[in-house]
């Protein structure tokens, strides 16, 4: 298990042109390399890796850990990035357990699947506790930004449309225009 003093004492001996072996010593080969042809990255890399090695010896702590405890590289893979996306507050379990609410695009994103792609300021307003004018907002901010398509229902009422979320087979409710 790499321990932070052995990291930053292998970090040091990029002074003595020995730059890399900390990256090495984290099972880190590809950059291990590159810094050791460059110096460091030109010394750029080794001040940056001043600053951060705490961080990195803990990844590679959590990769030491993950790898051992499953056979499966794929499974391996998975947990490492459960854990990464818990560890940066990304996650909706992350998101309850500090007792965040959902983001009103997240809100969105899961009315539009639940609802074969289509999502609506009202739909929206229900499911995210939001008003309907807020939900609006966001719902025209993500269209001007291509991720969805404001489309008229043959009701007469307007849907925003995120063409990824919709199924192949589904009937067409939208007016020609």
């Amino acid at each position: 298990m790499p321990s932070l003093g052995m990291a930053y004492l292998f970090w040091a001996a990029s002074f003595f042109g020995m730059a890399g072996l900390h990256r090495f010593y984290l099972g880190k080969f590809g950059s291990g390399l590159i810094y050791f042809f460059t110096w460091g990255l030109f010394g750029f890399g080794t001040l940056y890796d001043a600053l951060t090695l705490p961080e990195q010896v803990r990844d590679a702590q959590l990769r030491r850990r993950l790898h051992s405890g499953f056979g499966d590289g794929d499974a391996y893979s998975q947990a490492l990035e459960a854990l990464r996306r818990e560890q940066l507050g990304r996650s909706d379990a992350g998101r309850r357990e500090t007792g965040q609410p959902p983001t009103i695009e997240q809100v969105i994103l899961r009315t539009a699947q639940r609802n074969n792609g289509v999502a609506s300021p009202a739909t929206v307003a229900l499911e995210g506790n939001v008003s309907t004018d807020q939900a609006k907002s966001h719902l025209e901010r993500l269209a001007e930004r291509g991720f969805c398509e404001i489309k008229v229902r043959k009701s007469g009422s307007i849907a925003y449309v995120f063409p990824e979320l919709r199924s192949p087979e589904a009937e067409d409710e939208f007016e020609d225009l």
